[in-house]
């Protein structure tokens, strides 16, 4: 489905002699079904990694999809293929859920919120009853809390249908148990629809039971790839985040056996 090649990218000015690559040789593939973990510490550039997959920043190197070159389609096709739901959740606009989350079609309709299809209504509905928010459809969304608004924004990014959806930290803001609902909802999602997931996650718990596999970054590269069991391995976790993180996981599953 997606694969990546020697991706790099970063941020800066070229001309000012301050741009910096963030992410360095990055290489990778993730097939149908699937759902690929990107983990590691904080500024190691998982989401740079995502950001530059989506074309939302320059990068050096090659992105294809189903052995075609991602630069070259257009940005509304782009929008079909591949979809980004970021880390922050911003309302720039106070629309009602509904609508918000009918933007997800716009790369599909001839107009902004206008002349949707049968088939645009049927996945829009279908996506806000699977999401549970079809009890505040009709609330405008800066009304609504964090873990409502992380919802309806990931609704919105599911209703492009895209075949690869790149999701950065995609639990922020919601409760232990949205966070378990929402993740099998999503897998068995990639799963049944034959999609790609790409997430970044900090919780390495909640990465173990929902990737299928995994790729480990430190200071801009691939530390460690492969199944989800082989990446997150005792030595390679404790040279990358430079604590024992079994030792600590064990010792609070300890307590909770208390």
């Amino acid at each position: 489905m997606i694969e990546v090649n020697n991706l790099y990218a970063g941020y800066g000015s070229v001309t000012a002699k301050g741009y910096i690559d963030v992410i360095r040789n990055i290489s990778f593939r993730a097939g149908r079904g699937e759902s690929l973990c990107v983990l590691g510490p904080n500024g190691c550039g998982k989401s740079t990694l995502l950001r530059s997959i989506a074309r939302i920043i320059d990068c050096r190197g090659t992105i294809t999809l189903d052995g075609q070159d991602a630069a070259s389609f257009p940005r509304r096709e782009m929008a079909k293929k591949i979809a980004l739901l970021g880390q922050s959740v911003q309302v720039f606009f106070p629309y009602s859920v509904y609508d918000t989350v009918s933007m997800g079609r716009y790369a599909y309709s001839r107009g902004f919120l206008k002349n949707l299809s049968a088939e645009d209504t049927e996945i829009i509905e279908n996506i806000i009853d699977k999401l549970d928010i079809a009890g505040i459809q009709d609330r405008m969304i800066d009304e609504l809390s964090g873990g409502q608004l992380q919802r309806v924004f990931l609704a919105r990014t599911l209703a492009q249908t895209p075949d690869v959806i790149l999701l950065d930290e995609p639990t922020n803001h919601l409760d232990l148990k949205y966070q378990l609902e929402l993740l099998a909802f999503l897998k068995s999602w990639v799963s049944e629809n034959g999609k790609t997931l790409i997430g970044v996650f900090h919780d390495l718990n909640l990465a173990r039971r929902f990737g299928d596999t995994a790729i480990l970054m430190q200071n801009g590269e691939i530390a460690a790839a492969g199944t989800i069991e082989e990446t997150l391995n005792s030595e390679t976790l404790h040279a990358v985040y430079g604590i024992d993180i079994r030792g600590f996981m064990l010792e609070s599953l300890e307590r909770w056996r208390a």
